[in-house]
């Protein structure tokens, strides 16, 4: 049975292990494994960007648990693609991502309620997102959803730079 909560410190190693091995199983192929290397361990790990960002407000997690198991987590932030794409009440989902095993399984949708829920909450009018222009399954799960391409964002993975799309949804 899955449970949803709001993330704690403690669960900083869990979750920084499962977004880990769900970025490599996701990105690898598209990237050296030089650049994999230097991105995950700029993003993941004791000194990694996820556990900065656990530990400040401007961020909040929110998780699927299966036991003892992180499924999937959903992160909220303030914005920070360019100021030029949106407005002072925007909110930027920073990271949504599904382990394997529970793909198809709802929990995509049920975090994602979650973010838009939060963010309205929060008093923004609009949710961001970047999302590799590659990744179809994400795409295809953001236009379900409502959002709709505004721009274009350089993505740095260890020494390549890959197009993301900046998506935009109106609260």
């Amino acid at each position: 049975m899955i449970v949803y909560a709001d993330a704690t410190a403690a669960d900083g190693p869990a979750l920084d292990a499962m977004a880990r091995a769900c970025w490599a199983e996701t990105f690898a192929h598209s990237c050296s494994a030089e650049d994999l290397e230097l991105y995950l361990n700029k993003a993941y790990g004791p000194d990694g960007a996820l556990l900065r960002d656990l530990a400040d407000p401007a961020h909040r997690f929110h998780i699927a648990w299966e036991g003892e198991t992180v499924a999937g987590y959903a992160k909220l932030s303030l914005p920070w693609v360019p100021p030029h794409h949106h407005g002072a009440r925007a909110r930027q989902l920073s990271q949504l991502y599904v382990a394997a095993p529970w793909k198809g399984a709802g929990i995509a949708q049920a975090l994602m309620t979650w973010v838009v829920e939060t963010a309205r909450a929060e008093g923004a009018d609009e949710l961001l997102l970047t999302v590799w222009e590659e990744n179809r399954r994400a795409l295809r799960f953001y236009d379900r959803m409502g959002f709709v391409h505004i721009g274009d964002y350089a993505f740095q993975t260890g020494n390549q730079v890959d197009r993301d799309l900046i998506m935009r949804l109106a609260l």
